[in-house]
């Protein structure tokens, strides 16, 4: 069994469905800072630099084993030339 075929699997729960869709937005937020920050010829330390953390701070960040707050997703934003703005659905 593959990667895609045990998602499938898995996701046929409802629990782990629900789950699973709740942590969208994170993984949303997580792949845009890698590609800004990819796009933009940046390292973790280079970014960590820019907004005064450590490096570390960034690679828990897009792992996700950090849960950010909107202060530091701005400094990102700001850093990545780019604004934060929170949207409700």
């Amino acid at each position: 069994m593959n990667h895609s075929q045990i998602k499938e699997t898995l996701l046929r729960n409802p629990d782990v469905k629900k789950e699973y869709e709740n942590l969208a937005p994170i993984y949303e937020i997580q792949e845009e800072i890698i590609q800004l920050r990819i796009s933009n010829g940046l390292s973790q330390k280079d970014l960590a630099n820019m907004i005064g953390t450590k490096q570390s701070a960034i690679s828990r960040l897009e792992s996700g084993d950090y849960n950010p707050s909107i202060q530091f997703l701005t400094k990102l934003a700001h850093a990545l030339g780019k604004e934060c703005h929170i949207v409700f659905k």
